[in-house]
């Protein structure tokens, strides 16, 4: 009989994430690699069974331990995850991590196998798949090593360094053997590309490599100006971001996945490994509030880059590759049967090429902030920014996808035409700070004219709310940003009715939907979704500045318990409290810690 597509998948929530800020790996409860790219965030995948148990690709290492409960931990203020076997007949652990690249050092994981108590019996077997599964590969042997060497067109070789023998069956490596307590055998797989030794050739490497990475982490978290409640999550939410943010470029990724389902079963199923303006500068804002200007200043630089490349007047894309490329084509990955039978698993992502108005609001509030809180914006970049203001005046009226990339058509979308007033008035706040030169009578005029459309046009005085686009009916959880950027006051009383409206047809308990299909919300996509979790933390941080602090911190509190056993977040949470969506998810992860910021801000103040 046929096993449920459910039993060949775990959860999403079952996974921790380790990652060296070029890419991540998402490690089971059962010590199984799932889900991996190399070398970048959005290079083809070599471990990928969680879309396909078959075809994907996995990287196993667990006890031999039969009815073992399993827990999983970080090592407190790091990215080093230990998942722990625990039984009658003895406890296992298993150490994963990636170490920071030093010069000379290759890209690597590191899983090393440990006893802790009895003797116990170990199995391995690394099966990658490379591109994504399309690609055949050979396997050469050495002395304590194999080579794993791709037959597609990106010739991926990697490197598998044990310490224990290997078999090699079917282009697979495998490896059965015993630790007595307090034993350990450690595996590296690592860029195989280079010539000649590289550090994890040497007996001590996974010990020292375990030390240093360690420090690194804990000295960066260090790093934080964050004192508040809440810390041990909030730095958990820092060291995501900082795991989602390119050492070598400077970008951030909106989550390191892609085709995890916004419904099982559905077509929402994005490919997020991408450098979203709109994310990416969000979590900006986020980094920079808790002290992380190093960050901020390598994704100005990024940004930076991206508007040197633009012809005078054409507009950014919303999106782009981790390296700035600007071809993000979607297509399908058929041979997928995708995570539990969700198709299609999609790769690049159509949305790149839609007109989404509001990434200007973003970019230029994150400009802002950076230029009061970090490094002063150069009159270089300055004059970009000028032309891409001037653009925004001219364009503001359009209809467009929105923050939601829709598929089934353009609107002119409330959240679009509130970031564009944003964009704007950072750009005048920014100016007069500055005194850059700026046609601020113009910038002036049509700021105000967008602050008069938004109140005249997308108010609707029936349902007492603003509507989520012009002509429509339904509310969009995307107005509760409209205090958080001081379009309105938070005691205004428009705004004291959408809060409420929202509250009543968006919230479940403390959880947000994003919109309300069954209220005429706009999608282009069939099926249902969960609830929006950085919604729910943007909820929160509108009932604080309203004045129910109470009310704000149950419901930022009650959300925090919906997090995994490891405090990660992926997009959405489904109707049975489940993760779902790309995993884990920058987003929901720098609402958290803005919620945290601005709550604890309050309480602080009320004490």
């Amino acid at each position: 009989m046929a096993r449920r597509a459910s039993e060949h998948y775990k959860p999403i929530g079952d996974y921790g994430v380790v990652g060296d800020m070029r890419t991540v790996a998402l490690v089971g409860k059962d010590g199984s690699i799932d889900f991996m790219c190399f070398p970048e965030f959005d290079s083809p995948t070599i471990f990928a069974a969680l879309l396909d148990y078959k075809r994907g690709g996995k990287f196993s290492l667990a006890p031999v331990l039969p009815g073992a409960r399993q827990k999983q931990l970080y090592i407190p203020d790091t990215n080093i995850l230990l998942t722990r076997f625990l039984s009658d007949g003895g406890m296992a652990e298993i150490s994963d991590f990636m170490s920071i690249n030093e010069p000379g050092q290759a890209q690597d994981l590191v899983r090393r196998a440990k006893s802790i108590r009895g003797d116990i019996r170990f199995r391995m077997v690394c099966e990658p798949r490379f591109d994504y599964g399309r690609a055949e590969h050979r396997i050469e042997k050495k002395k304590h090593e194999l080579l794993f060497m791709s037959r597609g067109e990106d010739k991926t070789v990697l490197r598998l360094r044990s310490e224990v023998p290997l078999r090699v069956e079917n282009g697979v490596a495998s490896a059965e053997f015993t630790l007595r307590s307090g034993q350990s055998a450690a595996f590296v797989l690592e860029d195989g590309r280079g010539k000649g030794d590289t550090p994890s050739a040497y007996a001590q490497y996974t010990v020292e490599s375990f030390k240093q990475t360690m420090n690194l982490w804990r000295a960066w978290v260090r790093r934080s100006k964050y004192r508040g409640r809440w810390r041990e999550i909030v730095n958990r939410s820092a060291l995501v971001l900082k795991l989602l943010t390119s050492a070598r470029y400077g970008s951030i990724v909106a989550a390191p996945t892609f085709g995890l389902p916004e419904e099982v079963g559905g077509q929402r199923n994005w490919d997020y490994r991408y450098t979203w303006i709109r994310d990416a500068s969000f979590t900006t804002y986020a980094l920079m509030r808790l002290g992380y200007e190093a960050e901020a200043d390598a994704f100005i630089r990024w940004i930076e880059a991206r508007c040197n490349e633009l012809k005078p007047g054409t507009p950014l894309q919303i999106m782009y590759g981790v390296n700035g490329r600007q071809d993000l084509t979607e297509s399908q990955l058929r041979h997928f049967e995708g995570y539990r039978k969700s198709r299609p698993v999609l790769i690049g992502n159509g949305a790149a090429q839609q007109l989404q108005l509001d990434i200007y609001g973003e970019l230029m509030d994150s400009v802002y902030i950076y230029n009061k809180f970090g490094e002063l914006v150069s009159y270089e970049f300055w004059r970009q920014l000028t032309q891409l203001i001037d653009w925004v005046c001219n364009n503001w009226q359009r209809p467009d996808e929105g923050i939601w990339e829709v598929r089934g058509g353009a609107h002119e979308f409330m959240y679009s035409r509130l970031m564009c007033w944003v964009a704007i008035d950072r750009g005048i706040r920014l100016a007069q700070k500055r005194s850059f030169p700026a046609p601020l009578a113009r910038w002036f005029q049509v700021r105000d004219a967008i602050y008069s459309d938004i109140y005249e046009k997308f108010w609707d005085p029936e349902l007492k709310t603003f509507v989520q686009y012009k002509g429509a009916k339904a509310v969009d959880a995307a107005a509760l940003l409209m205090p958080l950027v001081k379009f309105t006051s938070p005691a205004d009383p428009r705004w004291c009715s959408t809060l409420r409206v929202i509250n009543e047809q968006l919230t479940e308990d403390s959880l947000v939907y994003r919109y309300n299909i069954m209220r005429g919300a706009d999608t282009g996509v069939p099926g249902r979704e969960g609830t929006f979790s950085v919604c729910s933390f943007w909820n929160v941080e509108c009932l604080a500045r309203g004045g129910d602090t109470k009310l704000a911190r149950f419901y930022f509190e009650k959300t925090l318990g919906y997090a995994n056993h490891l405090g990660l977040f992926s997009e959405e949470i489904a109707q049975n409290g489940e993760q779902l969506g790309n995993f884990p998810q920058a987003f929901t992860h720098l609402g958290l810690i803005s919620a945290a910021y601005d709550l604890n801000r309050r309480l602080d103040a009320e004490a």
